[in-house]
């Protein structure tokens, strides 16, 4: 399995019932947008700043060596395989 998406799993795996409570808030919100907002980016805080700590942990090493270039590709990546889980998570913190 590519690294980035063995990171996502194991990020999902380390946070289960915080990704569980998420993808119920997720898929309220996907139905209905208006009514769980809050909820939505309630949640949505707390998932980003895993996501934000599991990334860094993905490409911290690769921006200051010689693979530098790469990290951006890498981070893409990560959040693309993010996305098949919950493809709005770009939403969170958005007003309706």
């Amino acid at each position: 399995m590519v690294k980035y998406k063995q990171q996502v799993q194991d990020m999902l795996s380390a946070h289960e019932e915080q990704f569980k409570a998420f993808k119920r808030v997720h898929d309220e919100y996907e139905l209905d947008p208006v009514t769980h907002q809050e909820a939505f980016n309630e949640k949505g805080l707390e998932i980003q700043a895993l996501l934000r700590r599991w990334e860094n942990n993905l490409c911290g090493k690769s921006e200051s060596g010689k693979f530098g270039k790469f990290s951006s590709n890498l981070a893409e990546k990560f959040r693309g395989e993010v996305k098949v889980h919950f493809p709005l998570i770009d939403h969170v913190g958005m007003i309706n």
